[in-house]
């Protein structure tokens, strides 16, 4: 094993820096903006409203739908091709997928609700940055839901179990695995686990059992922003 230290110098349970908050777009029912690193994703939430095509609307419950976009000069290497990629689809499934389990849109029957995440600048962790945005968004724009999710990224490198990848250790050049994990925060259940690379089953253990603190790190920020979004409107109010 040769990688002893991380790249960035951080412990092997440290997350890169975060900032997040609430209510960042204007004209959306609920908007977060959520950074880690320089990944950086902003959430808005639109609905619930009516279903456009007609023939996708379920008369027992609203639909959930997530569109998921990396603007053209967000990432570290190459210009990203405008639209959406194969890789895009299938994140804004992986998103519905792992948001799906906390919220309850039984109420709202023939209705979708939107979900639109762009992100500005990339460093990895992309998919996991977006899903605690969106649950952020989801949560200021008032729909009903039972529990936060939190996600972020953990894995090995060379043999050392960490949490939140970047850039330089996904690319290092050993066996390195990149774990996305999202966790309902009261309940502990894992609503994603996606896997890219190998790891043994004894530091995959280990993995899941840091991705519960590093998600626990994750909620803290989500909490904190939209208490201070709300604090904020009581006192303008």
């Amino acid at each position: 094993m040769t990688y002893t230290k991380r790249v960035d110098g951080r412990k092997i349970e440290e997350l890169r820096p975060m900032e997040a908050k609430a209510g960042v777009v204007k004209n959306a029912n609920g908007s977060a903006s959520f950074k880690i690193g320089k990944t950086w994703a902003i959430a808005g939430v639109y609905g619930p409203r009516e279903v456009v095509p007609r023939f996708m609307a379920n008369p027992r419950h609203g639909i959930l739908r997530c569109h998921y976009t990396m603007m053209p000069f967000s990432g570290s290497g190459e210009r990203i091709k405008p639209g959406r990629s194969r890789r895009a689809q299938e994140i804004s499934m992986v998103m519905e997928q792992a948001l799906a389990p906390v919220i309850d849109l039984s109420a709202f029957p023939n209705s979708v609700v939107d979900i639109y995440v762009e992100l500005p600048q990339t460093d990895a962790g992309t998919r996991c940055a977006a899903i605690s945005a969106a649950c952020m968004a989801l949560a200021d724009a008032g729909i009903p839901m039972k529990d936060m999710v939190s996600s972020v990224a953990v894995g090995q490198v060379d043999g050392m179990v960490v949490a939140d990848l970047n850039y330089n250790e996904e690319s290092y050049p050993a066996i390195v695995s990149d774990i996305p994990v999202a966790m309902l925060h009261n309940s502990k259940e894992i609503s994603l686990l996606q896997m890219d690379g190998e790891i043994s089953k004894e530091d995959l253990l280990k993995a899941l059992e840091l991705a519960k603190v590093a998600t626990e790190k994750v909620y803290q920020l989500q909490v904190k922003a939209l208490k201070e979004k709300y604090a904020l409107n009581n006192e303008e109010n």
